[in-house]
């Protein structure tokens, strides 16, 4: 049965009478917690995770408080174990129960997402390792076995899999070794260990306005209150390095800090940007992760040693005991919206964390989302400017190709002007980049003989080709299919049409132009774990990509500093539809985009292909007047009472029968 919500009082030594019952959350989708008897040799406390019998099993749950009491205590099945874990923080189980009652959703639902790794909840298994013998035994010696011996007597007991991976070696060899006595076992730390950030370590040059604004998120994290600034910069004004000054402060604090970024998978420069500044990786935390990864991160957060979380938005539900600052990063984007389950955005669960947690949120970006512009006229946010890029470096200048007066060659989809632009940068030695938020070949196939467009089978959406892999895919539910040789409806042969261009049809008519060119694709039907996006990262700002071709993913905050032209392909894509946020996500995406160009000492184009020059999205990009765009998009807003100074609701209505489910929508 529901119990009552724990409170920001409750702590372990709050209650002097032991309770006869109490009231366990079960991460399932249950509305509230059930009421199980505590034995009397069981000591349990609000926050503990606990096993509990659930019809004919047992399960992992959190003590919510105490029991409601309507259950007939000889009818109550009793806690079967608590967990040697720090118990759940007052102020995570304060903010589950507020997303389920903001979201409607079940509580149970929403711990799942603090609970999201079950094994975490179980101690580690031992771990050994092995260290170099006092005296070897005689044993034939090769190369392999020296780099072994050699490698592991400068470092600690490393466990085998390590040690032959240093050594190059395979596990052959190690396991010799153990055999022959040259390596002897010894226990190792049961947790993994994250190295702790360096404050200590110099920081980058900043800039007079950066130095203003670190000083001022500084302070707001020192004042120990709850606060909201907005970082507004500019794309290439150094956000980055000055909200790790308030991280540092943080640190220093003894508090914990977490920064939100939209695709962290893809954020392998913040990654090394932050090594550089503190010495130490963060500890990372998104689904790409190994499952030991994300166990072993769970744990470390719950304990208290994991002082600094670089994650994507379930980073928000891991069980600081200490949190005292959170940065949600490009806090524009999309991506920190869960559409799936429970439905929430992060960049706003993440203001309520620090506000239940009376502590400082900081929302960073160079397009700032309309809801964050309304929080801010509303005085609730503080806005925190930064004008100009870092270092001197300009921001790129930006033109419309007006397409209608300035077509490209039939079948073809570059310009004249953009394909001269490209001609002048490799000339140069520059790299550029081409933008088209399109995956794969064509967007769309039908046949010329019949007309016949292939669709998904299962949700009627467009089957878009991968010409490079020979496949046919569903962007919406994932159903692949290889290239027919017919169509299935007229059995004619060859008489499939490509109609648009996607990303790898761009590539195809570049390698025409520039044979010799060194061109990447980079999308996420391309990207396959964050390795590879780490890959095609390096490998641009080493010069060995001169074109990068690329869906909205190539916006996502990477610095390129020899890239210094931008042409987007198909600008007006975005502005179709009937999405409410069409105009603003469309500058944003093209803002960040056009950001990619210039960003140190070499200026930086911008070329816009479009049909809608006229359109007020384009007209504010090319004039550079940002403001103006929010203002007016603000007041369109406004003025329809639309979000975010309106609500709008939906209520959705299914049955497995159509004409019921009209009857009642209609009714």
């Amino acid at each position: 049965m529901p119990a009552e919500s724990a409170t920001a009082s409750t702590t372990r030594q709050a209650s002097m009478v032991k309770p006869k019952s109490v009231g366990v959350l079960i991460p399932l989708p249950l509305q509230g917690a059930y009421d199980y008897a505590v034995p009397a040799d069981l000591p349990v406390a609000a926050g503990d995770f606990v096993r509990v019998p659930l019809g004919n099993r047992e399960v992992s749950g959190v003590v919510w408080g105490t029991g409601a009491g309507d259950v007939p205590a000889d009818r109550l099945k009793p806690v079967a174990a608590r967990l040697d874990l720090p118990p759940m923080p007052v102020v995570l189980r304060d903010m589950v129960d507020w997303v389920a009652g903001y979201t409607l959703s079940p509580a149970g639902a929403v711990l799942r997402m603090a609970m999201s790794v079950p094994t975490a909840l179980m101690p580690p298994k031992p771990r050994v390792g092995y260290r170099v013998a006092d005296t070897l035994p005689e044993l034939r010696m090769t190369a392999a076995r020296q780099r072994v011996l050699d490698g592991l007597r400068s470092r600690r007991p490393q466990p085998a899999a390590e040690i032959a991976r240093r050594a190059h070696v395979g596990a052959a060899v190690v396991r010799g070794l153990v055999r022959a006595g040259a390596l002897l076992p010894v226990e190792l730390s049961r947790e993994r260990v994250f190295p702790a950030p360096d404050t200590a370590r110099p920081r980058a040059d900043l800039s007079p306005a950066q130095v203003a604004a670190a000083a001022n998120l500084v302070d707001k994290v020192r004042r120990d209150g709850f606060s909201v600034s907005l970082l507004d910069g500019v794309t290439g004004a150094g956000k980055t390095e000055v909200y790790f000054e308030a991280i540092a402060a943080a640190l220093d604090a003894g508090r914990q800090a977490l920064v939100m970024l939209p695709e962290i998978a893809l954020s392998v420069q913040w990654l090394q940007r932050f090594e550089d500044r503190f010495g130490a990786r963060p500890v990372e935390w998104h689904s790409d992760l190994p499952q030991t990864y994300r166990r072993a991160a769970w744990r470390a957060v719950a304990n208290g040693t994991a002082r600094l979380v670089v994650g994507a938005r379930s980073a928000l539900f891991l069980p600081y005991p200490e949190l005292g600052l959170i940065v949600v990063d490009e806090e524009h984007e999309g991506a920190f919206k869960q559409e799936d389950g429970v439905i929430y955005h992060a960049r706003d669960m993440a203001v309520v964390r620090a506000r239940l947690g009376t502590f400082a949120a900081v929302l960073a970006s160079a397009t700032p989302s309309l809801e964050t512009v309304a929080n801010v006229e509303r005085g609730r946010y503080e806005r925190i400017e930064l004008p100009a890029r870092h270092g001197g470096a300009r921001l790129p200048t930006i033109d419309a190709i007006d397409m209608r007066t300035d077509p490209p060659p039939r079948q073809n989809w570059l310009s004249p002007t953009l394909r001269q632009a490209l001609a002048e940068t490799f000339a140069q030695g520059e790299q550029a980049m081409l933008f088209l938020n399109r995956r794969g070949y064509a967007p769309l196939t039908l046949c010329r003989a019949c007309g016949h467009r292939l669709q998904c089978p299962h949700c009627t959406a467009w089957l878009v080709e991968h010409r490079f892999d020979g496949q046919l895919q569903c962007h919406h539910c994932g159903y692949a299919m290889p290239s027919p040789a017919s169509c299935p409806k007229c059995e004619a042969t060859d008489s499939f049409a490509a109609c648009g261009p996607g990303v790898e049809r761009l590539a195809e008519e570049v390698a025409g132009l520039f044979p010799r060119l060194r061109a990447e694709i980079m999308s996420s039907d391309t990207l396959i774990g964050p390795g590879a996006a780490q890959d095609i990262v390096r490998r641009v700002q080493s010069h060995m990509v001169d074109l990068l071709i690329g869906t909205q993913i190539v916006a996502k905050g990477h610095h390129f500093p020899k890239l210094t032209l931008v042409g987007v392909v198909d600008a007006d894509l975005g502005l179709s539809g009937g999405d409410l946020r069409a105009a603003e996500r469309t500058y944003q995406v093209l803002h960040q985009v056009a950001g990619r160009a210039g960003r140190e000492d070499r200026q930086g184009r911008v070329f816009l292909q479009t049909y809608m020059p006229e359109s007020p999205v384009l007209q504010a990009l090319v004039a550079g007047d940002r403001d103006g765009f929010i203002a007016a998009e603000s007041d369109s807003r406004r003025r329809a009472g639309m979000p975010p100074y309106g609500r709008l609701a939906a209520l959705i209505v299914s049955s497995p029968d159509q004409a019921r489910a009209d009857d009642t929508a209609a009714a």
